[in-house]
């Protein structure tokens, strides 16, 4: 069910001499210019594919750009929000740091929500903007934005560069910070001298080390010791894990520590496919639309072991409410997400693909079967009040919930599933299968609606023998839907799933229970979502019977390219279990 990525290599090199991958053109020494150095940044730090859209401040380093293009593939986006949103995508699947390049002014500005997503999902990006002349700062010159100070609080590290001979230990930084650590965007805005001005290129020296940046908090061994006594000691643990397991490459090691303790593991939304989901002692989902037992029970453990995880809001509910009875076991390589939400009574800082080996290594061989237990007898609850009905409903209209069951048997759980931001994307993320990590791709802390097509895109170059699946509701698609464009002009094969009930679907949901069905701007009208993917060449189809669901997955899966299918769903189906706005964990409701 997979494929060979289709890219786009439009131009030809220029020069006689062309560049080797990870080698560049220019030795060190030579005469060149800001915006050669710039690519050949990128070239030295192994970037293959990244995202953009041209434009007068940044266009020297896309002259620059034509004569690379047999080793960098440029991915024309049709908005800048698009072409953010692909890196994100790209770094989720690949694990590597995302590249977008954007012009000055509103080309910059444009990427504003896509640095604010990447900074609180902890998304390693590299994003380049072109700036006005030097000179001409601080004069309100055409296209000219103060970017540094704009995105000063949504990135890890933003730099402006007004000297070339900057450029390349600037880069290197940039990747570095970007990578290193907790992951995170950093900006690097160039004005358009520095990208002209010539210099005598140093060569490219990649970034390991920061003088006053600790990536890494130095780990406490006796934390280890009062951890792993804390959790020997219990009677009901319960281990949370969150993106940090993904981050930190710490699959293994984290499916090793909850083996040998028996321990129950429920995963935030982005922790997701960390642990497949169909491993025993993954408990299901946490927060406000998660798992009835993992929400109940949160209330009733004796020790929480959070792993890689920040404690969000939709998380914990109401903070003076939550797991009150626990003592605390927090896992973070920031060290100040630790007792930021939650105190902790024992703080385990450092990089979970360390630390859980050393707590493993002190941990006792044990199963605890009557606590798990809890967890399927809660389980058992949700299902016949929830669960069954949502994914075998007896009405005439289609559910979310057998859309996401349908598709797994088609994919068999080996799909990236990239969502993006409403009912969809809970439904998706409680009832998709995920055998593979880094196969659940999402908005999470921001929640970005129109994250999902972009994202998509970015993702299947991320990781392109992967078959990838853009699960979308009517809203969210209509926010980026040109990039069809991107699609159109690359070749890259994805499939979208849009999920269509004509409203703003958890909008709806939250003023049928909370404002009394006062249904305030949230039913939405939809073009012909056939009629627009043929505009762009893209073959597509909708359906509304349930008779043709199965058959319709396995022909959008089955075909070679990208392909849209449309599917009508209940219009006022809501998502539950839900923990209420102002309540605790355990006040989550069935229905």
């Amino acid at each position: 069910m997979s494929d060979t990525l289709t890219t786009q290599k439009g131009t030809k090199i220029s020069s006689d001499k062309k560049p080797a991958p990870g080698k560049g053109r220019f030795a060190p020494g030579t005469e060149i210019s800001g915006a050669q150095a710039v690519v050949e940044a990128l070239v030295a730090e192994g970037v293959t594919d990244f995202f953009g859209y041209p434009g007068g401040a940044i266009m020297p380093i896309y002259d620059a750009l034509y004569d690379y293009s047999e080793i960098l593939n440029h991915v024309l986006v049709r908005h800048e929000q698009g072409g953010i949103h692909a890196a994100q995508g790209y770094a989720r699947t690949s694990g590597e740091v995302g590249v977008v390049f954007a012009t000055s002014g509103p080309g910059a500005t444009n990427m504003v929500t896509g640095l604010a997503d990447a900074q609180i999902d902890s998304t390693p990006l590299v994003c380049i903007t072109g700036q006005v002349f030097a000179s001409l700062l601080g004069t309100d010159a055409f296209q000219e934005t103060d970017v540094i100070n704009i995105t000063t609080p949504i990135t890890k590290w933003n730099y402006q560069v007004t000297d070339a001979a900057e450029i390349p230990a600037i880069l290197a930084k940039a990747f570095y910070i970007a990578r290193s650590g907790r992951p995170g965007p950093v900006l690097i805005d160039i004005t358009k001298n520095a990208q002209t001005q010539k210099f005598q290129y140093p060569g490219y020296k990649p970034c390991t080390h920061i003088r006053s940046y600790r990536p890494k908090p130095i780990i406490r061994k006796e934390y280890i010791t009062e951890a792993a006594a804390l959790i020997n000691a219990a009677e009901r643990p319960f281990v949370l894990f969150g993106q940090g397991v993904i981050l930190g490459k710490a699959e293994k090691e984290f499916k090793n520590f909850i083996e040998k303790g028996g321990l129950p593991a429920a995963w935030t939304v982005l922790g997701l496919s960390a642990l497949p989901t169909d491993h025993p002692l993954n408990v299901g989902m946490l927060g406000m639309h998660g798992n009835y037992g993992p929400n109940v029970l949160t209330n009733e453990c004796d020790v929480l072991i959070a792993v890689g995880m920040r404690f969000d809001d939709r998380v914990t509910g109401r903070l003076d409410k939550y797991a009150k009875q626990a003592k605390v076991v927090h896992l973070d390589i920031d060290p100040s997400e630790i007792d930021k939400n939650i105190k902790a009574t024992v703080p385990v800082w450092g990089d979970c693909k360390e630390t859980l080996p050393l707590l493993t290594a002190q941990l006792e061989k044990k199963e605890h079967t009557a606590w798990l237990q809890r967890f399927r007898d809660l389980g058992k609850e949700e299902e016949k009040v929830v669960i069954r009905e949502e994914l075998n409903p007896t009405g005439e209209v289609m559910s979310m919930g057998e859309v996401i069951k349908e598709l797994n048997e088609v994919t068999g759980g080996d799909a990236i599933m990239v969502t993006d931001v409403g009912q969809h994307q809970m439904v998706t993320c409680r009832y998709a299968k995920f055998n593979i990590s880094k196969s659940n791709v999402t908005s999470g802390g921001l929640g970005t609606m129109g994250f999902g097509l972009p994202a998509a895109i970015g993702a299947k170059y991320g990781a392109p023998g992967r078959e990838v699946v853009a699960i979308i509701g009517d809203g969210g698609f209509q926010m980026t839907l040109q990039e069809l464009g991107t699609i159109m002009q690359t070749g890259v094969n994805i499939k979208i799933v849009i999920l269509n009930n004509n409203f703003l679907g958890m909008v709806r949901q939250w003023q049928q229970l909370f404002n009394d069905r006062r249904y305030s701007f949230v039913s939405i009208t939809s073009p012909d979502f056939v009629a627009l993917a043929t505009a762009y060449g893209i073959k597509a189809k909708s359906i509304s019977k349930r008779e043709n669901l199965k058959d319709s997955l396995v022909e959008m899966i089955q075909h070679n390219g990208t392909y849209l299918l449309e599917i009508v769903v209940g219009k006022e189906n809501n998502v539950f279990p839900m923990v209420p706005q102002g309540c605790g964990v355990a006040e989550i409701r069935l229905q």
